[in-house]
């Protein structure tokens, strides 16, 4: 039981910013342990060799990791936010147009009108 849990810890602790892979598949690592971890919180009520007071350590234990799982899954949501709209911002920024001299006047052709 203990070496999942620092199997747990250990792939949390490693799963850090991967830069190239999406957001949706770093999201996908932190939420399979959740999975995991919540499947040994539910297997713990059913074991018959811990006392009650390590069940509620371990119970504990298990609790933190999901919270900070849950949180890291959060920081990787926030910044796919910042991305989207750091992305949006850039395409909002007029593209630089050439001038042709008919919609779009250049120093030597424009059209001055005085009425």
């Amino acid at each position: 039981m203990i070496s999942s849990i620092s199997g747990v810890l250990s792939s949390a602790a490693s799963s850090g910013d991967s830069g190239g892979r999406s957001v949706a598949a770093q999201v996908a690592a932190p939420s399979k342990q959740i999975q995991n971890i919540t499947k040994q919180l539910k297997d713990l009520s059913g074991n018959q060799e811990l006392t009650d007071k390590q069940k509620a350590e371990m119970q504990q234990m298990y609790e933190s990791q999901i919270t900070m799982l849950e949180a890291q899954i959060a920081q990787l949501e926030q910044k796919q936010a910042e991305q989207a709209e750091q992305k949006s911002d850039d395409s909002k920024l007029p593209s630089e147009i050439k001038a042709d001299g008919v919609n779009r006047p250049t120093d030597t052709n424009q059209l001055d009108v005085y009425i």
